[in-house]
């Protein structure tokens, strides 16, 4: 390796290994010896590459790819940006009005974590669990779930082209979806039958909150005394926003406990994290009638963080399938060349300490969602809706 692509190497690498030493945010933690034996091995492998493949290397592309490969590593929100990317998550710029309803996360493909109630993506049959092989006709293989959104974003009534894998599927489905301005309540409620009431959570805003406050008061008065709340593709929002909501439900006890790296955490102690318990107060916890919550895969972020609260505290049972496991914020940590990783710095587990990023959670009651081939009719009825509204009729839900 030339002395010019060594010096390139650990231009790019230097913030990397820095973090690494001094107490950055890489998941796992190494002693010094141990991850100055894997820059080590990782400089002998470059130098492999340089002296040995059959073409001239492009050092820059394939350092690119090393970021890539680290972050990939590590977790599914966990990323490498290029340059213009950085500038974009950085921006300040309101971006694009219209969008299609779908949130994506970091696959072999960028997977569909859920497509909004009623949005473009959810009309073109979109569903949670497939995936977007291509963006108009870029492959998503190498990309960010940060880059994939911004190209699902655009103006008004603008069209793109999505190539769609479910299940097993020999061969993608090319899907034209025409972008919107997304409209509609983050909460909406019903009557699911005489004495149940029903609220689905579109996603997680700081008015939530105050929305299921008013949707309960709204049900309570036409005779609800039991409650099932829809998080069935719950995907958007603030973690914060989440246990916001979930102290209308949880008095006096742990709703969450925040997991970050202990900037005073000496290189050789073996826990170098530490943790915050988040509490609700004894005042809080308003709502005490019987609740059951829906979930599934695409129940995501701000949604598992309730529903754990929730689920750990007593207060409902999770009804439906085994959600995604995304609990967890990004931090962006700029390279020299101006491109950065987007690394994960701060983990949620549950009440009970449970992990909860990359594991998910786990219904009480296990109500698989029907498969539906691309383009057909999902069945009627609603199983999962059904369960909840037996399990909470059970004697013991009636006298918690």
């Amino acid at each position: 390796m030339t002395s010019r692509t060594r010096l390139w190497v650990l231009v790019v690498s230097t913030p990397v290994i820095a973090f690494t030493l001094i107490g950055g945010y890489l998941g796992q933690a190494m002693t010094r010896d141990e991850t100055l034996r894997s820059l080590r091995t990782f400089e002998d492998v470059m130098q492999l590459v340089v002296e040995n493949y059959v073409e001239d290397v492009d050092v820059r592309k394939a350092m690119r790819g090393a970021m890539r490969g680290l972050t990939d590593g590590l977790d599914v929100d966990s990323a490498f940006l290029s340059p213009d990317l950085v500038k974009a998550f950085e921006s300040k710029d309101t971006p694009p009005p219209a969008e299609t309803g779908i949130e994506l996360a970091r696959g072999y493909y960028l997977r569909v974590v859920s497509t909004r109630d009623g949005s473009p993506a959810a009309k073109a049959g979109i569903r949670t669990g497939d995936y977007i092989r291509a963006i108009e006709g870029r492959s998503t293989r190498d990309m960010s779930s940060f880059e994939g959104q911004r190209l699902l974003r655009g103006a008004q009534g603008s069209k793109l082209t999505l190539l769609v894998i479910r299940g097993n599927a020999a061969e993608p489905h090319e899907v034209a979806v025409t972008r919107e301005r997304l409209a509609g309540a983050d909460v909406t409620s019903r009557m699911a039958n005489p004495s149940t009431g029903y609220i689905r959570i579109v996603e997680f805003t700081p008015n939530t909150s105050a929305r299921i406050r008013q949707a309960v008061d709204a049900l309570a008065k036409t005779g609800a005394v039991r409650y099932v709340i829809d998080l069935r593709g719950t995907a958007r929002g603030d973690l914060d926003a989440g246990l916001d909501a979930a102290r209308l439900f949880v008095r006096g006890a742990t709703l969450a406990v925040r997991v970050s790296r202990d900037p005073l955490a000496r290189a050789d102690a073996k826990e170098k994290t530490k943790k915050d318990s988040i509490t609700a107060q004894v005042t809080d916890g308003a709502v005490t009638a019987p609740v059951a919550l829906l979930v599934d895969s695409g129940t995501s972020g701000a949604g598992e963080l309730f529903a754990a609260a929730l689920d750990e505290n007593k207060r409902a049972e999770l009804i439906g399938e085994r959600t995604i496991g995304r609990a967890a914020r990004q931090q962006l940590v700029k390279l020299p060349d101006g491109s950065g990783l987007l690394l994960t710095t701060v983990r949620y587990l549950s009440p009970a300490s449970n992990a909860i990023h990359e594991k998910g959670l786990t219904p009480d009651v296990l109500v698989p969602e029907p498969d539906v081939d691309f383009g057909a009719d999902p069945p009627a009825g609603d199983a999962a809706l059904d369960k909840a509204i037996e399990r909470l009729l059970t004697p013991a839900a009636k006298a918690a």
